[in-house]
């Protein structure tokens, strides 16, 4: 990992890196026509950076493999990248890309998620019913690692709904008060986490195991407290900094769950399915206090404010930086089928090490 992101830190010093991306190829006789062409959805934006093809049955993983170091650059610029109009029209095509970019593929662990697997360390986007909006969020960002990149696949898009909104995670931060990023900075996140077998993830999903032993030795490695409400009902919590610094670029993101698991932004059924005390996940204030309505509104008008939303088309493949851009996923009708890979485990150190992660008080 330490020397990919050497790589990657030489990479994003390159000048005209675009060079990378626009090569001229034979079209017929003597012509020249560019490969590919860039550009973006709506004007003043730069993310995603849409990049796609102007001939039929371009393999997009030979292409990417000549192409690796521009892509990394614009990836660090852009956050993300969208691919159009390739020959990607199966999961073994996804799967030469992400290979093709020498990204090390992971297993969906310490999961939130319902997902299924469809390929190796290939999952769906999401199993939540499809009248459900998922907000905006940094995949893992919970957790102590998370991926690097995250790709999409668009195996099947629907005719109604089913965008999913990117947000790049600077603007997000740069939209926020300094008063709220002072006191996030001050405090940190708390999660708190009920995992009850019956109702959302269990905890022998969430871990991947059936054994107590295995998830009370994971809690202590990862500065989580924990305790057992019975034998199919585990409750833990622990305290992670709202912003992180990416490693290569060094710049500040918004990289937290926070708004996204708050009790204000969770849908209102959950509340009534599940007391307060007992939803499958909750956020406040490390120090167990409540996050106020008014910064909750902060951050969603934030998330607003820098979201891109742009349709699926069927072959497409979004590329993320996780780090850089948040994403979420609107609700649809129809029959939608998006294939997800996370990828480059990335080991977060806890900055706020110093609080004592606990549950919070009530009231």
């Amino acid at each position: 990992m330490k020397d990919q992101l050497e790589d990657q830190q030489q990479e994003l010093q390159q000048k005209n890196s675009g060079k990378f991306l626009n090569r001229q190829v034979k079209d017929s006789g003597t012509a020249t026509a560019p490969l590919t062409r860039e550009y973006f959805f709506e004007p003043g934006t730069s993310y995603p950076l849409v990049i796609e093809c102007s001939r039929e049955g371009v393999q997009l993983n030979q292409w990417a493999s000549t192409h690796k170091a521009g892509l990394r650059a614009s990836l660090l610029k852009h956050g993300a990248i969208l691919f159009r109009n390739f020959n990607t029209h199966s999961l073994d095509s996804f799967r030469s890309f992400v290979d093709s970019l020498g990204y090390e593929r992971m297993e969906y662990q310490n999961r939130t998620s319902p997902r299924s697997a469809i390929a190796d360390k290939v999952y769906t986007s999401t199993d939540h019913p499809a009248d459900q909006i998922i907000n905006m969020h940094n995949e893992l960002s919970y957790s102590r690692s998370w991926p690097m990149q995250i790709l999409f696949f668009c195996v099947q898009p629907t005719d109604t709904g089913g965008e999913t909104p990117i947000a790049d995670s600077r603007k997000v931060l740069e939209l926020l008060s300094g008063e709220t990023r002072k006191k996030f900075a001050e405090k940190g996140v708390m999660y708190v986490r009920n995992m009850i077998t019956g109702l959302g993830l269990s905890w022998r999903e969430v871990y991947q195991t059936d054994d107590p032993a295995v998830v009370e030795a994971y809690c202590r490695t990862h500065d989580t407290q924990f305790r057992w409400k019975d034998k199919d009902h585990l409750k833990t919590s622990w305290v992670s900094p709202a912003e992180r610094i990416h490693p290569v670029t060094g710049e500040a993101t918004w990289f937290n769950h926070g708004f996204f698991y708050n009790v204000l932004s969770l849908d209102p059924m959950l509340r009534e399915v599940f007391a307060e005390e007992d939803l499958p996940f909750s956020t406040f204030y490390g120090d167990g206090s409540r996050i106020e309505t008014a910064v909750i509104g902060e951050i969603a008008r934030a998330f607003e404010t820098a979201k891109s939303v742009f349709p699926w088309v069927k072959g497409d493949i979004l590329l993320l930086d996780n780090m850089l851009m948040a994403h979420g996923r609107n609700s649809f009708a129809g029959n939608r089928k998006i294939a997800v890979a996370m990828c480059e485990p990335h080991h977060g150190v806890n900055a706020l090490q110093s609080h004592d992660t606990h549950f919070p008080q009530k009231g």
